[in-house]
Protein backbone atom coordinates (compact mmCIF):
# COMPACT_ATOMS: atom_id res chain seq x y z
CA UNK A 1 0.00 0.00 0.00
CA UNK A 2 1.18 3.54 -0.75
CA UNK A 3 2.49 4.97 2.55
CA UNK A 4 0.96 8.34 1.70
CA UNK A 5 -2.55 6.90 1.36
CA UNK A 6 -3.50 6.83 5.07
CA UNK A 7 -2.28 10.43 5.42
CA UNK A 8 -4.28 11.52 2.37
CA UNK A 9 -7.37 9.77 3.69
CA UNK A 10 -6.89 11.53 7.04
CA UNK A 11 -6.70 14.88 5.24
CA UNK A 12 -9.88 14.09 3.29
CA UNK A 13 -11.58 13.06 6.54
CA UNK A 14 -10.53 16.31 8.25
CA UNK A 15 -11.80 18.42 5.34
CA UNK A 16 -15.06 16.46 5.21
CA UNK A 17 -15.50 16.73 8.98
CA UNK A 18 -15.46 20.52 8.76
CA UNK A 19 -18.17 20.39 6.08
CA UNK A 20 -20.30 18.05 8.21
CA UNK A 21 -20.08 20.23 11.32
CA UNK A 22 -20.19 23.67 9.68
CA UNK A 23 -22.66 22.98 6.85
CA UNK A 24 -24.62 19.97 8.06
CA UNK A 25 -23.61 17.74 5.13
CA UNK A 26 -24.09 13.98 5.31
CA UNK A 27 -21.02 11.75 5.20
CA UNK A 28 -21.21 10.75 1.52
CA UNK A 29 -21.65 14.26 0.08
CA UNK A 30 -19.04 15.62 2.52
CA UNK A 31 -16.42 13.13 1.31
CA UNK A 32 -17.12 13.96 -2.33
CA UNK A 33 -17.02 17.73 -1.68
CA UNK A 34 -13.74 17.33 0.24
CA UNK A 35 -12.14 15.53 -2.71
CA UNK A 36 -13.30 18.32 -5.01
CA UNK A 37 -12.11 21.09 -2.66
CA UNK A 38 -8.70 19.42 -2.39
CA UNK A 39 -8.50 19.15 -6.22
CA UNK A 40 -7.94 15.40 -6.00
CA UNK A 41 -8.79 12.89 -8.75
CA UNK A 42 -12.40 11.70 -8.66
CA UNK A 43 -11.28 8.11 -8.14
CA UNK A 44 -9.27 8.92 -5.00
CA UNK A 45 -9.81 6.31 -2.27
CA UNK A 46 -12.08 7.79 0.40
CA UNK A 47 -11.83 7.38 4.18
CA UNK A 48 -14.33 4.98 5.68
CA UNK A 49 -17.13 6.22 7.92
CA UNK A 50 -15.33 5.22 11.13
CA UNK A 51 -12.33 7.39 10.21
CA UNK A 52 -14.66 10.23 9.28
CA UNK A 53 -16.62 9.94 12.53
CA UNK A 54 -13.34 10.18 14.47
CA UNK A 55 -12.43 13.30 12.49
CA UNK A 56 -15.85 14.82 13.25
CA UNK A 57 -15.39 14.15 16.97
CA UNK A 58 -11.94 15.76 16.86
CA UNK A 59 -13.27 18.82 15.00
CA UNK A 60 -16.10 19.25 17.52
CA UNK A 61 -13.68 18.92 20.44
CA UNK A 62 -11.41 21.62 19.00
CA UNK A 63 -13.91 24.12 17.58
CA UNK A 64 -17.34 23.45 19.16
CA UNK A 65 -16.66 22.13 22.64
CA UNK A 66 -18.63 24.92 24.34
CA UNK A 67 -21.75 24.84 22.15
CA UNK A 68 -22.12 21.29 20.85
CA UNK A 69 -23.17 19.46 24.06
CA UNK A 70 -26.25 21.69 24.52
CA UNK A 71 -27.16 21.40 20.83
CA UNK A 72 -26.83 17.61 21.00
CA UNK A 73 -29.03 17.44 24.11
CA UNK A 74 -31.71 19.58 22.43
CA UNK A 75 -31.73 17.31 19.37
CA UNK A 76 -31.96 14.21 21.54
CA UNK A 77 -34.91 15.74 23.39
CA UNK A 78 -36.66 16.38 20.07
CA UNK A 79 -35.83 12.85 18.90
CA UNK A 80 -37.36 11.50 22.09
CA UNK A 81 -40.59 13.41 21.38
CA UNK A 82 -40.86 11.79 17.96
CA UNK A 83 -39.94 8.37 19.29
CA UNK A 84 -42.71 8.66 21.86
CA UNK A 85 -45.16 9.70 19.15
CA UNK A 86 -44.18 6.67 17.08
CA UNK A 87 -43.70 4.31 20.03
CA UNK A 88 -46.00 1.62 18.62
CA UNK A 89 -43.64 1.17 15.65
CA UNK A 90 -40.56 0.18 17.70
CA UNK A 91 -38.48 3.35 17.08
CA UNK A 92 -34.69 3.34 17.27
CA UNK A 93 -32.56 6.48 17.10
CA UNK A 94 -29.48 6.27 14.89
CA UNK A 95 -26.99 8.57 13.15
CA UNK A 96 -25.20 11.59 14.62
CA UNK A 97 -27.88 12.37 17.22
CA UNK A 98 -27.45 8.86 18.61
CA UNK A 99 -23.64 8.61 18.43
CA UNK A 100 -23.05 12.06 19.89
CA UNK A 101 -21.58 13.95 16.92
CA UNK A 102 -24.68 16.02 16.07
CA UNK A 103 -24.82 19.83 16.01
CA UNK A 104 -27.71 22.23 15.42
CA UNK A 105 -27.36 21.61 11.66
CA UNK A 106 -27.83 17.83 11.97
CA UNK A 107 -30.98 15.98 11.01
CA UNK A 108 -32.58 13.31 13.19
CA UNK A 109 -32.80 9.73 11.91
CA UNK A 110 -35.26 7.33 13.53
CA UNK A 111 -35.70 3.77 12.31
CA UNK A 112 -39.15 2.19 12.68
CA UNK A 113 -39.66 -1.59 12.62
CA UNK A 114 -43.25 -2.18 11.54
CA UNK A 115 -45.43 -5.27 11.15
CA UNK A 116 -47.20 -3.38 8.35
CA UNK A 117 -44.89 -1.05 6.36
CA UNK A 118 -47.78 1.34 5.60
CA UNK A 119 -48.90 1.67 9.22
CA UNK A 120 -46.42 4.43 10.13
CA UNK A 121 -47.46 6.51 7.14
CA UNK A 122 -51.13 6.03 8.02
CA UNK A 123 -50.40 7.21 11.57
CA UNK A 124 -48.86 10.45 10.27
CA UNK A 125 -51.85 11.03 7.99
CA UNK A 126 -54.29 10.44 10.86
CA UNK A 127 -52.42 12.97 13.00
CA UNK A 128 -52.36 15.45 10.09
CA UNK A 129 -48.56 15.57 10.01
CA UNK A 130 -47.10 16.94 6.78
CA UNK A 131 -44.40 14.62 5.48
CA UNK A 132 -42.45 13.89 2.33
CA UNK A 133 -42.06 10.22 1.34
CA UNK A 134 -38.72 9.26 -0.18
CA UNK A 135 -36.90 6.05 -1.04
CA UNK A 136 -33.41 5.70 0.42
CA UNK A 137 -30.82 2.96 0.91
CA UNK A 138 -31.23 1.36 4.32
CA UNK A 139 -28.72 -0.31 6.62
CA UNK A 140 -29.60 -3.70 5.09
CA UNK A 141 -28.41 -2.45 1.69
CA UNK A 142 -31.89 -2.50 0.17
CA UNK A 143 -34.33 0.33 -0.49
CA UNK A 144 -36.53 1.54 2.36
CA UNK A 145 -39.15 4.25 2.59
CA UNK A 146 -38.28 7.38 4.55
CA UNK A 147 -41.02 9.67 5.83
CA UNK A 148 -39.38 13.09 6.25
CA UNK A 149 -40.92 15.83 8.39
CA UNK A 150 -39.82 19.27 9.57
CA UNK A 151 -40.06 19.82 13.30
CA UNK A 152 -39.38 22.95 15.38
CA UNK A 153 -36.74 22.55 18.05
CA UNK A 154 -37.65 25.35 20.48
CA UNK A 155 -34.41 25.05 22.45
CA UNK A 156 -32.37 25.80 19.31
CA UNK A 157 -34.97 27.98 17.55
CA UNK A 158 -34.33 25.81 14.49
CA UNK A 159 -36.54 23.70 12.25
CA UNK A 160 -34.98 20.24 12.17
CA UNK A 161 -35.38 17.49 9.59
CA UNK A 162 -36.72 14.29 11.16
CA UNK A 163 -36.48 11.22 8.96
CA UNK A 164 -38.54 8.16 9.87
CA UNK A 165 -37.06 5.14 8.08
CA UNK A 166 -39.60 2.33 7.69
CA UNK A 167 -38.26 -1.23 8.03
CA UNK A 168 -39.92 -4.62 8.33
CA UNK A 169 -40.18 -5.99 11.84
CA UNK A 170 -37.90 -8.89 10.82
CA UNK A 171 -35.04 -6.43 10.16
CA UNK A 172 -34.86 -5.60 13.87
CA UNK A 173 -32.75 -8.65 14.73
CA UNK A 174 -29.95 -7.53 12.43
CA UNK A 175 -30.25 -3.94 13.62
CA UNK A 176 -29.31 -4.88 17.17
CA UNK A 177 -25.89 -6.23 16.24
CA UNK A 178 -23.07 -3.96 17.51
CA UNK A 179 -20.53 -2.37 15.18
CA UNK A 180 -16.90 -3.49 14.81
CA UNK A 181 -15.91 -1.66 18.02
CA UNK A 182 -18.73 -3.21 20.04
CA UNK A 183 -20.84 -0.04 20.17
CA UNK A 184 -24.58 -0.06 19.58
CA UNK A 185 -25.45 1.44 16.19
CA UNK A 186 -28.86 2.63 17.41
CA UNK A 187 -30.88 2.97 20.60
CA UNK A 188 -34.51 2.50 21.63
CA UNK A 189 -36.61 4.78 23.81
CA UNK A 190 -35.07 3.50 27.04
CA UNK A 191 -31.54 3.99 25.70
CA UNK A 192 -32.24 7.57 24.58
CA UNK A 193 -33.82 8.41 27.94
CA UNK A 194 -30.71 7.02 29.63
CA UNK A 195 -28.45 9.21 27.47
CA UNK A 196 -30.44 12.31 28.38
CA UNK A 197 -30.44 11.42 32.07
CA UNK A 198 -26.67 10.98 31.96
CA UNK A 199 -26.26 14.37 30.25
CA UNK A 200 -28.41 16.08 32.88
CA UNK A 201 -26.40 14.43 35.64
CA UNK A 202 -23.13 15.60 34.06
CA UNK A 203 -24.45 19.18 33.91
CA UNK A 204 -25.25 19.31 37.64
Amino acid sequence: MDAALPTLQSEIAATAAALIVEEGLEYGPAKRRAVKQMALPGRTELPDNDMLESAVREYIQIFCAETQPAELAALRELALVWMQRMASFRPYLTGAVWNGTATRLSDIYIQLFCDDPKSAEIALIEHQVDYEPRTVTGFTGGSVEALSVRSLCKALDETIGVHLMVYDHDDLRGALRPDATGRARRGDLAAVRKLLATEEKDDT
